[in-house]
């Protein structure tokens, strides 16, 4: 089942619960989904549907964090149950120590050897991990483990 018809029928579920937090949710992800689809001028790919939902969802940890910032906490909650409705549509993140393995395994293929080699190593993990992991994390740890090296 595609993303985008698991999002119409519990669009439709969430319309006959009352969620209106769910309902606003799915119709702002399906409505981005649309014009992405629009954009491309062709039906979304599977990767094309997780980039969308990705967006949305960094969109709304930025939006918590400014939030926070600005001592809105009623507004940072609202922001967190929207992401974690997002996150339900989104591959299963990895784990810590899922990114600690692969960064070493990418190091010791490349022959990694300081902080001038994090091109090539971020080059060859980001397609490996698209989707199940965030970049900023990736990349904080790639730095760390160059540095140490």
């Amino acid at each position: 089942m595609s993303i985008q018809s698991k999002l119409l029928d519990d669009m439709k579920a969430a319309l006959k619960s009352g969620d209106k937090i769910r309902l606003e949710t799915i119709r702002g992800l399906r409505s981005q989904l649309k014009n992405s689809e629009i954009e491309k001028g062709e039906a979304l790919t599977q990767d094309d549907e997780i980039q969308v939902l990705m967006t949305a969802s960094k969109r709304r940890k930025e939006s918590i964090e400014q939030f926070k910032a600005g001592q809105r906490f009623d507004r940072a909650a609202e922001e967190q149950k929207e992401l974690e409705i997002i996150q339900e549509y989104l591959p299963q993140q990895m784990t810590e120590q899922e990114i600690l393995s692969l960064v070493d395994v990418v190091i010791t293929e490349l022959s990694a050897t300081s902080a001038s080699d994090m091109g090539k190593v971020m080059g060859k993990i980001m397609p490996q991990v698209k989707g199940r992991a965030d970049g900023k994390i990736i990349q904080k740890i790639v730095q760390q483990k160059l540095a140490a090296l």
